[in-house]
Order: C-alpha cells, then sequence, then structure tokens
C-alpha cells in the first residue's frame, strides 16, 4: 500500500480525503467516485497529510453504514477495496473505488459526479440525462470473444504498472493478474474485457475495429476546395494500437505537422509551431479518452487544412454535457479508459481538458477553440491564425475587455448594451468599470451621455 506518497498529494478527481468518520460524507464520496471516473478515498487524514487518531476504531463500521446507503446497493464485482494500516499518528483507512456500470444515489435521491476536487449534486434532470449513457460504461465492461490473455501485450502492462505507481496505492504490490482485474480489463473468470484491449491490447483494432485514429493532410481551407481542385490530399496517416500507444503516434505525426522553423531571439532558439502543442496534445487525448466506442464503423479523425485542425471524435456529447455547460460540467463515457489514461500520466486534471486548451489557445493568441456536436459526431476545431487584438492588448487588459476591442475590430462603435449581450453573465457596474479604464487609458473614446453613450476607438 502506498499511502504515504498519497498524503503528500492533493485532492482531485480521483483522489479524496475523508478526516472525519462521518457515514454520509463518506457515502456522498463513493457515489460521486463510482459515478465519475473511480478513485481513492484517505479515511482519517486530511489534504495537509494530518492524522485524526480518535476514531480509527470507527473507520469499518462507518465504511458498513455508507455503503448501506447507496442506492441501489453495489454489485459484488463493484465492492470497493479496503486496507487499513497503522501509523505513528494512528490509523488510516484506504478505500479504492470502481467506477460503477450503473448510476448510484445516496439514498435514492441524491446523485454526486466528481469534478475536480468536488462531489457535484446533479439536478434531477441532469442525473436524468446521465443515466441515458450508462450503456457505454457497461461497454467497457463486455467479455470479447475469441480475445485470451496473449493478446494483451505484457510490455504494456508493465509500463502502465511503472507509471501507475506515481497516482495511486497498491501498484508495487500487484500482480499482473490483480492489476488487470483492478483495471477492469479482466471480469472474475479472468475472459478480456473491450477496456482491457482498449488500454493493454496488442492489435486491439482486430477485435475492435473503430479503435484507432486517421490524421489527413489537406491542401486549402475547406474539403470542398481540396475537392475542387482535384487534389484530396497531401499525407494520410492511420494509427493503431492500445490507448497509450494511439496518444503518443498521434501526437508524434501531428508534432511534425505542426512545428515550423526555429526563431532565434538574440542568443535563444525558439521553437515555433502552427497550434500549441498544448492545445493540441489534449484535444487528442480528449478524442481517445470519450468517444463512443460502440460506434463500429468510425475512426476518430483528424482533418488538417492550411488554416485550421479539426479533431473528429465519434458520438455527441455524453449525458448531461452541452455546449452551453461543457466548460462547467464533466462526464466519462469511458470511466475505466479514463482512469487507466490518468494512471498513466496522459491525463493531469480529470475535467479539465477544455479548459485547458482553451487556455492554452488564449495564451498563444489564437482564436479560441469552436466545438460542433451534431449527436452522431463531436469535433473540436483550432485555428493556427494569432489574433492580432489578443497579441497586443491580451497582457495588458483583461478577457472582458479584449472582447470590446475585438467586437470594435469590425463595428465603428460599441454600447453600454452591446458589452451587457458580449458579458451577460457580469454585473453593469463591473462592465462600466472595464469601458471606463479603456478610455483612461487611452484606448477607446467616449461619446454622448447617459443612455445615449457609445464608445469607439480613439
Amino acid at each position: 500500500m502506498n499511502v504515504h506518497s498519497l498524503l503528500t498529494q492533493r485532492p482531485g478527481p480521483m483522489l479524496v480525503f475523508v478526516p472525519e468518520a462521518d457515514a454520509e460524507h463518506l457515502a456522498q464520496c463513493l457515489v460521486a467516485l463510482a459515478n465519475s471516473a473511480g478513485g481513492t478515498i484517505i479515511l482519517g487524514a486530511d489534504e495537509r497529510g494530518r492524522v485524526y487518531d480518535d476514531a480509527g476504531d470507527e473507520h469499518e463500521p462507518v465504511i458498513g453504514r455508507a455503503l448501506q446507503m447507496l442506492q441501489p446497493p453495489l454489485r459484488l464485482d463493484d465492492l470497493p477495496e479496503v486496507f487499513s494500516e497503522e501509523t505513528a499518528h494512528g490509523r488510516i483507512t484506504t478505500v479504492v473505488v470502481r467506477p460503477a456500470s450503473y448510476q448510484l444515489s445516496v439514498g435514492g435521491r441524491d446523485v454526486y459526479v466528481r469534478v475536480g476536487a468536488t462531489n457535484l449534486l446533479l439536478s434531477p434532470e441532469q442525473a436524468a440525462g446521465a443515466m441515458e449513457v450508462r450503456e457505454p460504461r457497461a461497454f467497457e465492461d463486455e467479455v470479447v470473444p475469441g480475445a485470451t490473455l496473449a493478446d494483451l501485450d505484457d510490455d504494456v502492462i508493465d509500463e502502465y504498472q511503472r507509471n501507475r505507481l506515481r497516482r495511486g496505492p497498491r501498484g508495487e504490490a500487484l500482480t499482473h493478474t490483480e492489476l488487470l482485474r483492478e483495471a477492469g480489463a479482466v471480469d472474475v473468470v479472468g475472459r478480456v474485457t473491450r477496456v482491457g484491449l482498449l488500454l493493454f491490447g496488442r492489435q486491439p483494432h482486430q477485435f475492435l475495429p473503430q479503435v484507432g485514429v486517421v490524421i489527413v493532410r489537406f491542401r486549402g481551407t475547406s474539403m470542398h476546395e481540396t475537392v475542387t481542385a482535384n487534389e484530396r490530399y497531401a499525407r494520410r496517416v492511420e494509427v493503431v494500437g492500445p490507448a497509450a500507444r494511439l496518444v503518443e503516434r498521434t501526437w508524434e505525426v501531428l508534432f511534425e505537422e505542426i512545428s515550423r522553423d526555429p526563431v532565434v531571439q538574440g542568443l535563444q532558439r525558439r521553437e515555433t509551431y502552427a497550434y500549441p502543442p498544448e492545445a493540441v496534445r489534449e484535444a487528442v487525448v480528449n478524442a481517445i479518452c470519450h468517444r463512443d466506442y460502440r460506434i463500429v464503423g468510425q475512426r476518430i479523425e483528424i482533418r488538417l487544412f492550411d488554416d485550421h485542425m479539426e479533431i473528429m471524435s465519434p458520438g455527441g456529447l455524453p449525458g448531461h454535457i452541452t455546449l452551453d455547460n461543457i466548460l462547467d460540467e464533466h462526464y466519462s463515457r469511458n470511466p475505466r479508459l479514463v482512469r487507466g489514461l490518468y494512471y498513466w500520466g496522459y491525463i493531469e486534471e480529470l475535467g479539465q481538458g477544455v479548459d485547458i486548451i482553451y487556455e492554452a489557445m488564449r495564451r498563444e493568441h489564437h482564436p479560441p477553440p469552436e466545438f460542433r456536436d451534431t449527436g452522431r459526431t463531436f469535433t473540436v476545431s483550432l485555428s493556427n491564425t494569432v489574433d492580432d487584438i489578443e497579441l497586443q492588448y491580451g497582457e495588458q487588459f483583461n478577457p472582458r475587455q479584449v472582447r470590446v476591442l475585438r467586437f470594435l475590430a469590425s463595428h465603428e462603435k460599441i454600447t453600454n448594451r452591446d458589452y451587457q449581450q458580449l458579458c451577460p453573465d457580469v454585473t453593469p457596474e463591473t462592465l462600466r468599470l472595464d469601458l471606463r479604464d479603456l478610455v483612461e487609458k487611452g484606448i477607446l473614446l467616449k461619446i454622448g451621455a447617459n443612455r445615449g453613450t457609445y464608445y469607439v476607438r480613439k
């Protein structure tokens, strides 16, 4: 048990600290993790690593009471693993929670999911939407006819185990068989599951032909332009293999495509890229993690054009996730796969992928990413153009003020009403101060008074 290393980590999507022996709170944590990607609960210590020695004897009965509060009751295969360890300061109990293939609640009422370091209580509408997509989770656990342990790659499993040590408990103590069972790669009698092939398969595409990535470099800025020019594409690469290899090999191909000639500034040589590498890599990982693997006739497709790239993932947005709440909400369509790539180190913070893409694009002065959801396909579009306004003013002004300047690049003036429509969730007083700051710094000119006031570039 690697408990001491866990005590040095921060709470997050797969790690929860419960210092007090509170059955209600523990039940919420169990539900949140099981409804997400699983994870580990440290009972008896807080996030600073301080051990509470006054309730160690209560850990086991509290866990029992918490489990009784879960509805529906956990199946035998989904019961958490519990380990206790005596330290110099008291007892610590570790509860390892597996992702469930069915929706859990506390007392048949409260449905939680894990978002960042928080247990998020879903509204009835959100819970109903999340329940509609529980079937893909069962898909991960389905046994693959004809697949045997010989179809799993021992080298890939060893690599996973080494990386697993950095992220969670028990990695060093598990045999291959135990590790595969914990990851959901085999069922209780040792038969290989779909997620087992996704994570560790030698050639998973032989059993699951939808597993893979197709990368196509087109000439021009659109499919239509390419077809009319009678040039289908400049390069086409197919990538296959288990999930970790898909990430690595896809990134290798894309890195070649987005790399540009280095720039020499003084005595320093700086690498340059057509797109922020962090945004591209995160979009690739998200696609591999969250695509709908039930759709058999389609692989992930990455299209590169002269001015943008598109990462197209089979399957629309899952559960309660929409284009409107994609920055604030999180739902794992394939929780065992997500958990595996998290332990592998390809995911730093669960539920933060879209935020990372946004921030990387903003930091490098590119336009924000665009998202499209057709219900059948989810597409992330990244532009390689640089936002001149962001480049010139991004460090000096806040994002709302930059939005004003971007608006004025295509409009003669902006009114207070225009600004409120651009930022509907911000108070009028904050927006007024934004505009006054732009005027005082000589960027805008204020014209008129009261309701007739408007602003123009100076």
